[in-house]
């Protein structure tokens, strides 16, 4: 297999031995082939500070050294958070196998004898170098395709999310004169539902779910859907029935956004009081999801003009959804609602009817 063309004379190398002599000769040699970097320590204690600062490639440590010795060395390298292969090649004049053994299991990845064989000092250090640089290569191949995987999975995602924005569209253009009310909407129900003490995330699916709440009016005849008088009680519960349909739209997919969605779709028209449909829930019984999205479906439709009506004032509408906490809508995320109003009026301001 051919080796690939790693910059292995770049490579950091440190040197740590209590002898000078030593460190003086080891770097001649790595000089001498034409290793760049190199640093000597004669002080052990100042290794792992410098490691703990600096990146190095390969580290030769002798043995026995006072104050702290090679083993304990070792030993502080395992306890380091790195997430990252440093090779150790230990300097020693010990032969016996009880050395060796602990050397290993401390970490060491190999040994050189002492006095040193130059050929056997090279070809061990470029060997272990070798090694370093395919782990960083790789590495980085990793962290390339991680990120690819990152991009990949996010544009995924955003063209779920544009399905569904568009879902949700189509929806509104059967029986209003724009698209934009889902996105204030959705937008209402994610600063509500951060206001509520939601993470970021769940506020997120709040937005990304909140625009099929009407899907269910595909199903609804148009002669009832875009009537312009007041519907027939019998007209108004074939209306009713887009819950039910929006929900069986949605149904059987184990997504968290669809899940969210059906669960929107199905309870968007309840009330607090229990007086609305399709099941006449009541209070908490109301999935938080439903509560959300009734009191911003509300509210922007109060504010908004529509071909059978001109828009409320802000001020009329606060009145009303004020008046409704505890009938219509949840009266803790009525206050909260009410307390985000700045960021309200921005979202409306932003997504203007065309």
């Amino acid at each position: 297999m051919p080796k690939p063309d790693l910059p292995i004379k770049d490579a950091r190398i440190l040197i740590v031995d209590d002898n000078p002599t030593n460190v003086a000769l080891l770097g001649t040699m790595l000089e001498g082939a034409g290793y760049r970097h190199i640093k000597g320590l004669t002080d052990s204690r100042q290794v792992i500070p410098l490691l703990t600062e600096s990146e190095f490639d390969l580290v030769l440590l002798d043995i026995r050294m006072p104050h702290i010795d090679g083993l304990a060395i070792l030993s502080l390298l395992g306890q380091l958070d790195r997430d990252d292969f440093l090779p150790v090649l230990v300097l020693t004049a010990q032969t016996d196998q009880e050395t060796r053994q602990a050397a290993l299991a401390a970490g060491a990845k190999d040994f050189i004898s002492k006095p040193f064989l130059q050929w056997e000092v090279m070809q061990r250090i470029h060997n272990m170098l070798e090694t370093r640089m395919f782990y960083r290569a790789q590495r980085r191949r990793g962290d390339a395709l991680e990120d690819e995987v990152r991009a990949r999975t996010r544009e995924i995602r955003d063209t779920q999310v544009e399905i569904i924005r568009r879902l949700g569209q189509a929806a509104e253009f059967r029986d209003n004169e724009t698209g934009a009310h889902i996105l204030r909407m959705s937008h209402y129900c994610q600063v509500l539902a951060l206001a509520h003490g939601q993470s970021a995330a769940e506020a997120e699916s709040m937005l990304v779910a909140s625009p099929m709440h009407d899907i269910g009016k595909i199903g609804i005849p148009d002669a009832i859907l875009l009537k312009p008088g007041k519907l027939t009680p019998e007209e108004f519960e074939i209306m009713k029935g887009h819950t039910i349909i929006g929900h069986n739209l949605l149904d059987n997919h184990p997504s968290e956004f669809m899940r969210l969605a059906r669960e929107i779709a199905l309870t968007h028209q309840e009330k607090y009081d229990g007086s609305g449909y399709p099941h006449g829930l009541a209070g908490e019984a109301i999935p938080l999801s439903g509560r959300i999205s009734a009191l911003a479906d509300v509210f922007d439709a109060l504010t908004s003009k529509r071909p059978y009506k001109e828009a409320w004032p802000v001020e009329r509408a606060v009145a009303l959804v004020r008046d409704q906490a505890g009938k219509h809508f949840d009266p803790v995320l009525t206050d909260l609602f009410l307390g985000q109003m700045d960021a309200i009026l921005r979202i409306k301001e932003r997504f203007q009817d065309n």
